[in-house]
């Protein structure tokens, strides 16, 4: 029969477990950071390519499709080692699922890119592809988030995931202004979704600032250049007066827009080192507690009498207490990071929310992922409120819309 002292043991086993899974998400995460801020290089020039009916970025674009294809072998190299029989992945339904959605668009980016480069498609639908390609690489992200059981390593994944976040919103922007500037002209809703994608990244960088250690937030601040920030400002303001613009200001929008994202890449990669790092250390520290807890176990079993007539070991008041003490400070120490973790994990919850309201609008209207989604933006736009306080509300109407449920 095993004894209690081996479910100590095993508690410790399991955390070791959970921290390496962790740490093999973060080399992963990692990958896809980098394909993401490809996949962004790739949209703005292609964008800007499109636009201008193939005079601009035609080069650059071939240049950045094969560096695309780079990343993108390394991240389908990550996704083979997941252990998709071993069943032992957590969240692993929800993870599976989302690689699944990723590697299909994978699959279908010759096809696109072909399409591009025949001029096949507008910009703005090409934006659009590589949004959701994007939009489905950053929902495997989340899952490594959300599946986080340490409270430190979960804020690290927070805060990297709504950096990513904001990082995207920033590279549709580039892709919105090189469209806008390389066309000539502006729309007053192209104005209004450009204004939303300017408050969504501020929302998204304040979630990154309060997940942040200090220094983390030394590195951000360090990457910010004050002269690009105001020459971006400049330009969002020549942008939303609306009406004819300078196409001359393409090269200049993008270059500037670029140079923005290209520091948030440093921050980024900061960011996924610190996560590494991070998990490294705590594997390290778990270990070294298992090995102290199995030598105070030694030690205690050591001190205990030899077995009765009946093949019993009474431990003894004192050993029971030492046992005992043992087993209630791993609980305390649990319970504390459990509480914690649930704090960290409120912020994900806004993203749980959203795909709760997508799933409705899907189940009443008949919309596919993608389109529930943009109807979610379009309301929040109109509304002039965040994404999240339109899901809510139309959560609210799940019980009176047929076909949706909570």
């Amino acid at each position: 029969m095993k004894s209690g002292t081996s479910f100590l043991l095993a508690a410790r086993q399991c955390e070791i477990a959970e921290l390496e899974q962790l740490a093999q998400s973060s080399v992963l995460v990692t990958v896809i950071a980098r394909f993401i801020h490809a996949l962004q290089r790739e949209r703005g020039m292609s964008n800007i390519y499109l636009s201008s009916g193939g005079a601009r970025f035609s080069q650059q674009r071939a240049e950045q499709v094969a560096a695309s294809t780079h990343a993108e072998l390394a991240v389908r190299a990550e996704f083979e080692k997941l252990d998709t029989e071993g069943f032992r992945v957590r969240n692993g339904a929800r993870l599976f699922s989302r690689v699944a959605v990723v590697v299909h668009a994978c699959d279908g980016l010759p096809a696109l890119r072909a399409r591009v480069a025949n001029h096949a498609l507008s910009a703005e639908e090409a934006a659009n592809a590589f949004a959701k390609l994007i939009s489905g690489l950053l929902a495997v992200v989340y899952e490594a988030a959300d599946a986080a059981t340490d409270p430190e390593i979960s804020r690290a994944l927070v805060a990297l995931f709504n950096f990513m976040q904001g990082k995207e919103y920033a590279g549709q922007e580039r892709a919105l202004g090189a469209r806008a500037f390389a066309s000539g002209a502006i729309e007053p809703g192209t104005v209004q979704q450009w204004r939303h994608l300017v408050e969504s990244q501020d929302a998204n960088f304040q979630a990154f600032a309060d997940f942040s250690d200090p220094q983390v937030l030394r590195v951000h601040q360090a990457s910010r250049s004050v002269a690009v920030l105001e020459e971006l400002d400049k330009l969002r303001g020549i942008a939303r007066a609306g009406g004819v613009l300078d196409t001359e200001l393409t090269q200049h929008w993008y270059e500037t827009a670029s140079q923005r994202i290209d520091a948030m890449k440093v921050v980024e990669d900061f960011l996924t080192a610190h996560l590494r790092s991070l998990c490294e250390s705590r594997i390290a520290q778990a270990r070294t507690e298992l090995h102290d807890q199995r030598a105070q176990l030694h030690e205690l079993a050591a001190r205990a009498p030899q077995p009765d007539a009946a093949g019993t070991t009474p431990y003894g008041p004192q050993l029971e207490r030492s046992i005992l003490a043992m087993v209630q400070e791993q609980a305390r120490r649990l319970q504390a990071m459990g509480d914690e973790l649930e704090s960290v994990r409120a912020t994900l919850n806004e993203r749980k929310v959203v795909e709760r309201a997508k799933g409705l609008l899907m189940a009443h209207r008949g919309l596919s992922e993608d389109e529930a989604y943009k109807a979610l933006r379009q309301m929040a736009m109109n509304q002039n409120k965040r994404l999240v306080d339109v899901a809510n509300a139309v959560l609210s109407l799940a019980d009176v819309l047929p076909g949706g449920a909570r």
